[in-house]
């Protein structure tokens, strides 16, 4: 799966926002410009002005006008993950090439892959739906991803599907 610029660049915007929300004696947060983000992210105002217009859309910032203004994060950068954020610019959380179920991989049909790959996609999709805006600014991504054995014994369960005895 390739994750395209504007999902990349609106969780970097987004994180540049958070991170500058972190001021314990600011509330409500002061509105940050798209400028500011542009120039700390090294990104295209313009692009920004694209970007900003679908996350306010999906509810994830709020604009504020005037002299001052710009934007601010919509919820608490605990309750902003990393897959809305790509969700609501559009870009598809998918590592298969077609639609859904009702298109065809191959010549109209299903290809032998594309459950694997449609499963991919879905446990992309999972695992940044567990990662918050504030996991990122804190730095607490590294280490999440567990392989599916590990992970199960993390929640409790038997490495051998259950412990059957012989």
């Amino acid at each position: 799966m390739r994750l395209s610029t504007r999902g990349r660049y609106a969780v970097m915007a987004m994180v540049e926002m958070a991170d500058r929300a972190r001021c314990a004696s600011c509330s409500p947060e002061p509105p940050v410009s798209l400028g500011e983000i542009a120039g700390a992210q090294g990104l295209s105002l313009a692009y920004l002005e694209q970007l900003f217009g679908r996350l306010r859309r999906a509810g994830l910032v709020e604009s504020a006008r005037g002299p001052g203004g710009g934007y601010r994060l919509a919820r608490p950068d605990v309750a902003i993950s990393v897959a809305e954020i790509i969700e609501a610019v559009d870009e598809p959380l998918s590592a298969t090439r077609c639609a859904g179920e009702g298109a065809g991989c191959v010549a109209g049909r299903k290809c032998a892959t594309h459950d694997l790959w449609d499963e991919l996609g879905e446990q992309i999709r999972l695992f940044l739906m567990g990662v918050s805006l504030a996991d990122v600014v804190r730095g607490q991504v590294r280490g999440r991803a567990l392989p599916p054995l590990l992970a199960g014994m993390a929640q409790g369960a038997e490495p051998d599907g259950g412990g059957a005895e012989a």
